[in-house]
């Protein structure tokens, strides 16, 4: 390799993303995380957000943060790591409410999904095991099965035959197996097969890994999540992931599991030993939105009415509309100029919907994700579908492909 400037280096490669129409920007809100906001000076009704409940900008979670600030219970900032000074009486409330709610020994909170996925691989999975992992998993998982000493092997999405065959080989080689999957695909809105992968998991002493951070708070017995959708209970040899920014409203993240695996993390997890505790204020915000999700039945409810709703209308339009029974309701485009092309039209109109492309899906399957949220009204989602069809007729779609069934 030769000796280069940062400039050489990166200028050549930005052009070439720029002319792939895969550069990315960074939008500016200019309001609080709701249906209508103002980005880019653009005032919207938003369908990119992960708030699958409406609690980001949720008037009681307010008001319980005004009044632990005016009672001086909590600084904001934590000042230190969990293993210092930063581990505040809220940090372990929320950690022992959430391992309540989901009826597990133990919780560790993170201050990022990103870190607590890090975390649970680099820890978890050594030298001479083998994780396997499905081909469409979070990036966060993909990054942390490649940073641990283990063998790294994937399967094609939601193959469980495919995953059967590498559990085999696994087990003819004495290889620890170690099953990584999303519980909710970000990407595509589909669930992973938790009912067949945890069976194949106990048939072969293999350990189940789920990152259930599109699960949590709108799946499942009081929003249990992925497994609980399916009425499964996690066993000792199963760790759940979840980040408490999309349906908690908040940010930070949480691993669940034994008191064993747990313990195992603090001891042992460098993203956590070696990082600030997240804001006591946070905690703070999460404990008031976990006592909503567990009652959210009614907000949970009207989710899938709007899910129900947007499908049936886009549904004689034309558009390949990915078969997704959650709030993640991916449009295929193929082409990545095609889906910037339909994103900003949208925009036009008064809708922020972003524009998917490579590297973060596979190539050819650009697309428009649209998310919905509680906090929509039907009405929303009506107007919606009318935009798209207008599109449809002006800007007709290139997809050659149907989305993938599931």
């Amino acid at each position: 390799m030769p000796i280069e400037s940062i400039e050489q280096r990166f200028t050549g490669r930005l052009k070439q993303r720029q002319d792939e129409h895969l550069y990315r920007h960074r939008p500016l809100s200019f309001s609080p995380q709701q249906p209508h906001m103002q980005i880019n000076g653009v005032h919207c009704i938003n369908f990119c957000s992960n708030d699958y409940l409406g609690l980001a900008n949720h008037p009681k979670i307010q008001q319980r943060l005004i009044e632990v600030l005016q009672n001086q219970e909590v600084s904001y900032g934590s000042g230190a790591a969990h293993l210092v000074t930063g581990h505040h009486l809220q940090h372990h409330l929320l950690e022992d409410e959430i391992a309540d709610w989901l009826g597990v020994e133990r919780v560790l909170l993170f201050s990022t999904g990103f870190m607590a996925n890090l975390a649970v691989l680099q820890t978890f999975a050594q030298k001479g095991d083998v994780i396997l992992g499905d081909k469409l998993n979070h990036a966060s998982l993909i990054d942390g099965a490649l940073q641990s000493e283990a063998d790294f092997k994937r399967y094609p999405h939601l193959d469980t035959k495919g995953l059967e065959k590498r559990l085999k080989a696994a087990k003819s080689a004495k290889q620890q197996a170690i099953i990584v999957t999303d519980g909710v695909f970000s990407m595509d809105g589909d669930l992973a097969p938790l009912d067949k992968i945890q069976e194949l998991a106990g048939r072969y002493n293999a350990w189940l890994i789920v990152d259930d951070a599109h699960g949590f708070g709108v799946l499942g017995e009081q929003g249990r999540g992925t497994l609980s959708h399916f009425k499964l209970t996690p066993d000792l040899n199963t760790l759940q992931i979840g980040t408490l920014g999309k349906a908690f409203g908040c940010g930070g993240a949480f691993i669940a599991g034994s008191n064993t695996a747990i313990e195992a993390l603090i001891q042992f997890a460098r993203p956590y030993i070696y990082t600030t505790a997240s804001p006591q204020l946070n905690a703070v915000a999460v404990r008031e939105a976990l006592k909503i999700i567990k009652q959210a039945d009614n907000s949970r409810q009207k989710l899938q009415m709007l899910i129900k709703q947007f499908r049936k209308g886009v549904k004689n339009l034309g558009l390949s509309l990915w078969d997704s029974p959650t709030a993640i309701q991916p449009i295929l485009l193929e082409n990545s100029e095609k889906a910037i092309q339909w994103s900003e039209a949208l925009k036009k109109q008064g809708f922020w919907v972003a524009a998917i492309r490579p590297p973060t899906v596979p190539q050819n399957q650009a697309r428009l994700r649209i998310t919905l949220s509680a906090s929509h009204t039907p009405k929303h989602v009506e107007a919606l579908i009318e935009a798209l069809k207008s599109l449809a007729n002006q800007l007709p779609c290139t997809s050659t492909q149907p989305a993938p069934k599931k």
